[in-house]
C-alpha cells in the first residue's frame, strides 16, 4: 500500500469516526425531553448502549461546548440549546394572526388543529392549537412524521414530481409499490380540496386536511384536524372540510410562506 493511499485510508477512518461521534451527542441529546428534562449517566448508557467512558466522554464534550449543563441529578439542556431554541422560533414561527385562525377552529370545531409542511420525505408540524377535549391528539411543534401515509400528506402531495413520490414511496413499508397509492391519493385530495385519512398513521386517529397555498399558488402547507375516530362521523367530515377551507384561505391571504416549506 502506497503512502498516499495509506493517508486516505486513515482519513476516511477519521471522518468516520467524527460522523459516528456527532451521531452519538445527538442521539444523547434528544434523550431530553419535556417529560425527561434531566437525565442520567446511567439512563444515557442505557438506552444508547454506549460505554460508560464513551458516555462520559461525549457528555463533558457536550458540556464544555454549551449544549448540556450538570445538574445535582444528572445533566440537562444548556444554554447553547437555549440560544438555538431562541433563534429557531424567531425564524420559524407563525405569525399571530395564522395561530388566531387555527385557535378559532379549534374552538369552534373541538378538535386538534395542525399546520404541516413538507421537507425532503417527511412532514413537519410548525403550528398547532389542541382541542378542548381531554381525550384529543396531541401533535408538538418540530414533530416529524413520514409523508407515506395520513390526510396532510395527501395534501402536500399535490403537487410533487415523481421522483419525490418515488422516494416517500420507497421509504414506506409497503415499498416502492406504494407509489401508485400516493399518485391516486394526491389526485383525489386535489380533485376534492381535501383529504381524509383514518388510522392509517395512528390507530383511532381520523384526521381531514386542506391545501394552504403560497404566492405562487403551490401547496405551501397542509391545515388539519385530527381527534379520534368516533367524533369524526361521515356527515362531519364534510363540515369539518368546508371550516378548515375557508381558514386555509384566510391563511393564504395573509401570504403564508415558512423558511421549511418549498413553495411561495
Amino acid at each position: 500500500m502506497s503512502e498516499e493511499q495509506a493517508r486516505a485510508g486513515g482519513d476516511s477512518d477519521q471522518q468516520a469516526g467524527g460522523v459516528r461521534s456527532v451521531r452519538r451527542a445527538f442521539d444523547i441529546l434528544t434523550l431530553l425531553t419535556e417529560e425527561r428534562p434531566v437525565i442520567t449517566l446511567r439512563e444515557i448508557t442505557e438506552s444508547t448502549g454506549l460505554a460508560k467512558t464513551t458516555a462520559l466522554r461525549l457528555v463533558q464534550t457536550l458540556e464544555e461546548t454549551g449544549l448540556v449543563g450538570s445538574h445535582p441529578s444528572g445533566y440537562t439542556a444548556g444554554p447553547a440549546l437555549w440560544r438555538w431554541a431562541y433563534l429557531a422560533r424567531s425564524q420559524w414561527e407563525v405569525p399571530q394572526e395564522t395561530r388566531k385562525v387555527m385557535r378559532d377552529l379549534a374552538d369552534r370545531l373541538g378538535e386538534t388543529v395542525n399546520l404541516f409542511v413538507a421537507r425532503g420525505v417527511h412532514r413537519i408540524c410548525v403550528a398547532h392549537e389542541e382541542s378542548p377535549h381531554p381525550l384529543r391528539h396531541v401533535v408538538d411543534v418540530g414533530d416529524e412524521q413520514p409523508l407515506w401515509a395520513g390526510a396532510s400528506s395527501k395534501i402536500l402531495l399535490r403537487d410533487a414530481p415523481e421522483a419525490l413520490l418515488r422516494r416517500v414511496a420507497a421509504a414506506s413499508p409497503q415499498g416502492e409499490a406504494h407509489v401508485e397509492r400516493l399518485r391516486a391519493w394526491a389526485t383525489e385530495a386535489a380533485e376534492r380540496g381535501y383529504a381524509v385519512s383514518s388510522s392509517e398513521w395512528d390507530e383511532g386517529l381520523t384526521a381531514v386536511a386542506v391545501p394552504v397555498t403560497g404566492r405562487t399558488g403551490k401547496v405551501a402547507a397542509s391545515l388539519s384536524l385530527s381527534g379520534p375516530s368516533h367524533r369524526f362521523p361521515y356527515e362531519a367530515v364534510e363540515r369539518f372540510a368546508t371550516e378548515l377551507a375557508e381558514g386555509a384561505r384566510l391563511i393564504s391571504g395573509q401570504g403564508f410562506s415558512h423558511p421549511l416549506s418549498s413553495a411561495g
